[in-house]
């Protein structure tokens, strides 16, 4: 039959024998795990960080498409609107009359005879959107459109771009059968009458100049919805790398709690070495709490 086991004294003196000793010697393991997950929680913000970084330039890019849009459109506004100036002011320019525009839509009569063209209507947004958009309108500072944009949830931006784009589709197709029936009416008239073609070259470089000064607004909605989103990002992506540099300052501390109660282990005198690396780990922990509540 086997002995019983005997622990050495020396062995049993270097052994906490309160419950609040056993907790203290497992410290270094405590903090270990402590220290591992502030680790990982600092790596996943400069990830999540860098993420938004990254998807803030792709947006930007996409801004940039729509200010193009944006001038373009005007930019071919103007020039409708120039060419329409010297045309009145050279010649004699007759009115144009529904019998001189044989075979066309309502929509194509009363959008070149009477300038009425579907109604441009832009997309609505919440009360906080619309205050932050005004302030990219007006070229606010960055930091001024940030405070703004920073109260505006993603999901509602997001919805607000989705709008935007469908407020200007809309417009888009509501004038598609206009401008396919006057590019006939331009290939038609061109080898009758000149004062007919005249009238009807006056009356759709009218219609022309009306429609891309609202295609451009509705453009420029979207750019800056756009510019919302890029700064949006650009905000979360700045929170993250403050929360990842905060988590890793948690992580020294949980670190050094490992190092001292290491040493503790270590050395007779435990008492404060041990009360040292809990006191680390408490306030790691805390610290870290506070991160991830709050900042």
């Amino acid at each position: 039959m086997a002995g019983k086991i005997q622990i050495p004294e020396e062995l049993k003196k270097d052994l906490p024998q309160s419950n609040w000793g056993k907790i203290l010697s497992a410290t270094p393991i405590i903090m270990t795990v402590v220290a591992t997950m502030l680790a990982e929680l600092a790596s996943s913000e400069m990830t999540k960080a860098q993420y938004d970084r990254a998807f803030a330039a792709q947006l930007q890019s996409k801004a940039g498409d729509q200010w193009s849009f944006y001038q373009a459109k005007k930019l071919r506004s103007a020039f409708a609107h120039n060419s329409f100036d010297q045309l009145a002011a050279t010649m004699e320019i007759a009115p144009l009359t529904a019998d001189m525009l044989p075979g066309t839509s309502e929509a194509t009569q009363g959008a070149l005879i009477k300038g009425e063209l579907p109604e441009a209507k832009s997309a609505t947004f919440n009360p906080e959107i619309t205050a932050a958009l005004d302030a990219v309108d007006k070229s606010q500072s960055d930091e001024e459109v940030i405070a703004l944009a920073s109260k505006i949830d993603v999901k509602d931006l997001n919805a607000a771009l989705i709008a935007a784009k469908d407020a200007a589709q809309t417009f888009d197709n509501s004038t598609k059968s206009i401008n396919k029936e006057s590019d006939k009416l331009d290939e038609g008239l061109m080898k009758g009458d000149k004062t007919v073609f005249r009238s009807f070259s006056a009356a759709r470089l009218r219609y022309n100049a009306t429609r891309y000064d609202n295609e451009a607004r509705l453009n420029q909605s979207v750019a800056n919805v756009y510019e919302l989103l890029v700064r949006k990002y650009n905000f979360t992506a700045e929170k993250h790398h403050k929360r990842s540099g905060k988590f890793f300052m948690g992580m020294l501390a949980a670190q050094a709690a490992v190092i001292v109660s290491t040493f503790a282990i270590a050395s007779r005198k435990r008492n404060l070495l041990w009360s040292l690396a809990a006191t680390a780990g408490a306030v790691a922990v805390s610290f870290s709490l506070y991160v991830y509540l709050h900042v």
